[in-house]
């Protein structure tokens, strides 16, 4: 059986059930209704849910409190909108807080949205207010038929398509900046800072948003829910660690562009004072022709050389004299 996507009702996106083997089996938003007190309560079995909600529905987050016996935190980080990533327990459960990059991502730092997730050892769920590129990558891994054992197995997948998704934006970002780079190296200066700016401020919102708090991890990993087990615990770890080495090279990467916006502003800094220095050149330059203008223009009896036949031959041998003292001693102060 195959369900349209999100043609669900009460903001149910999709559904699956997994059964014993690890195989997920859509779920439509009647049978989560009828069922679903069956598959929780169910016990002696692998079987688990995942349901995944659209907040943007106005009956999503009444279904999902009147049917599903979710812990009162996940409905309060529901409500206050908390951006912090984080995974922590709550009543038995297991609270994470993701954030992550939306499905039509273009490099600007608002398309950037979180996803609430809630698992215990029989139920995943998970909701979102803007299509998402980690669960999208997720729920397609279940269509596929990709097995997985438990609950804690599915978020660890979801941690690492997290993982992959910011490792392709650290990437795509980098040969943005070794474009930049070329461009600045070659004197091409148009546009480049505004470019920069765009990017490092994308970066420092993905670090300040999916850097997972390391106090709730530790708790977690030193005081794990009863039903989880070692192995989903380790890649759980291991997620996490890999996920920390993505962050780390998202923090060289932003080195790196402010290097090149400091770059980029002393090579402004030195075309602006070129530009300085030729006006000055020009004024200095002007100084004594305008000086000499100003005092033979002043129309008053007793002007210099005025009924003399070579006055003016004589005035424009002082005015060159002048100005070529006047630019030897500013090309003088140039070369100091």
């Amino acid at each position: 059986m195959s369900i349209p996507y999100g043609a669900q009702k009460h903001g149910l996106i999709c559904g699956y059930t997994f059964t014993a083997d690890g195989v997920g089996q859509p779920l439509d938003s009647a049978e989560a209704t009828q069922q679903f007190g069956a598959t929780e309560t169910r016990s002696g079995t692998a079987e688990f849910t995942w349901l995944h909600f659209d907040l943007t529905d106005a009956s999503a987050l009444p279904w999902m409190q009147q049917n599903l016996q979710l812990p009162e935190e996940y409905f309060e980080a529901l409500r206050q909108g908390s951006r912090s990533t984080r995974i922590e327990i709550a009543d038995d459960h297991l609270i994470a807080v993701v954030n992550d990059v939306a499905y039509d991502f273009s490099f600007d730092p608002s398309d950037i949205a979180t996803l609430w997730v809630s698992v215990s050892d029989r139920l995943v769920v998970s909701a979102r207010t803007h299509p998402l590129r980690s669960i999208d990558r997720l729920r397609q891994a279940v269509k596929r038929g990709d097995r997985f054992g438990s609950t804690v197995d599915l978020l660890n997948h979801l941690m690492r398509d997290q993982g992959d998704v910011l490792t392709r934006i650290v990437r795509e970002a980098t040969v943005r900046v070794d474009s930049i780079e070329d461009r600045l190296l070659s004197g091409r200066l148009a546009q480049q800072r505004s470019e920069l700016g765009k990017i490092r401020r994308l970066l420092v919102r993905l670090q300040r948003l999916l850097a997972p708090e390391p106090g709730a991890l530790f708790r977690l990993l030193r005081q794990p829910p009863p039903w989880t087990e070692a192995h989903d615990l380790d890649e759980l770890r291991q997620s996490t660690e890999e996920f920390s080495l993505v962050l780390r090279d998202l923090a060289a990467l932003q080195e790196r562009i402010k290097l090149l916006q400091e770059e980029i502003a002393a090579q402004v800094s030195e075309q602006t004072n070129r530009s300085l220095f030729t006006l000055t050149m020009v004024t200095v330059l002007a100084l004594p022709i305008n000086i000499t203008a100003g005092f033979f223009g002043m129309n008053v009896g007793g002007i210099p050389l005025s009924d003399a036949p070579h006055g003016f031959l004589v005035i424009l041998v002082l005015v060159a004299l002048f100005t070529a003292v006047a630019g030897w001693w500013a090309f003088r102060r140039r070369r100091e």
